[in-house]
């Protein structure tokens, strides 16, 4: 931008993004902690869903919303499988 004589902001605009996107920097904290937790409290407790691991993570004083909560839990492919039901009526029906 320099070189070319040019603006940050005039710069952003040719190139079409926010003059605040070219500056943004993440803030995430490290979720190792939360992570390794909740790796340990899903391998004890291996029917409980999310929801509920959450609240035994808020019991024991991680405080998380229920977003970042799910997006850890999905990251780390803690998913509770569903269980195969039975095929119903109809299934085999005769006509």
């Amino acid at each position: 931008m320099d070189g070319h004589g040019l603006s940050q902001r005039r710069a952003c605009r040719l190139v079409g993004i926010g003059h605040s996107a070219l500056r943004y920097q993440r803030r995430r904290s490290s979720d190792e902690s939360v992570r390794s937790r909740l790796r340990e409290l899903a391998a004890q407790r291996r029917r409980f869903g999310y929801r509920r691991l959450g609240w035994l993570l808020a019991h024991e004083g991680h405080a998380l919303n229920h977003e970042k909560l799910y997006r850890l839990y999905h990251e780390e492919r803690l998913m509770v499988r569903r269980r195969g039901g039975r095929n119903g009526p109809g299934v085999h029906a005769r006509r």
